[in-house]
């Protein structure tokens, strides 16, 4: 598997981002994975993955609150859950769509 890195993004330019944008940056990630995933193309979907825990990785290093940060990490730990585990918290792809979806939207309220 090649080794995906966001070349357009430095670690201090993505973590002065707000936590909102970061948020929706990541869905974009995630909905990747699932759209592969779905159209069964593994190499894809498993880019996509790899990609979106490097921003939520990326993120734990931003200066969250403590809710923000327990919401980050919860996040990162049902979808990892969901795309290679067992699914042990039953998410669906609606489930996970929903998530980032309403963060997305609360991201372009705030933004204008």
């Amino acid at each position: 598997m090649r080794n995906i890195q966001h070349k357009k993004q430095p670690q201090s330019s993505w973590q002065s981002k707000p936590y909102l944008e970061q948020m929706a940056n990541i869905g974009s990630e995630v909905y990747r994975a699932v759209n592969w995933r779905n159209k069964n193309n593994k190499e894809y979907a498993d880019i996509a993955f790899i990609r979106s825990l490097k921003l939520f990785d990326l993120s734990k290093g931003s200066k969250l609150t403590p809710s923000q940060y327990r919401e980050l990490t919860r996040m990162r730990e049902i979808w990892v859950d969901y795309f290679k585990y067992e699914n042990q918290y039953n998410s669906t792809d609606e489930d996970i769509y929903k998530y980032f979806m309403y963060l997305t939207i609360a991201f372009k309220n705030i933004s204008g």
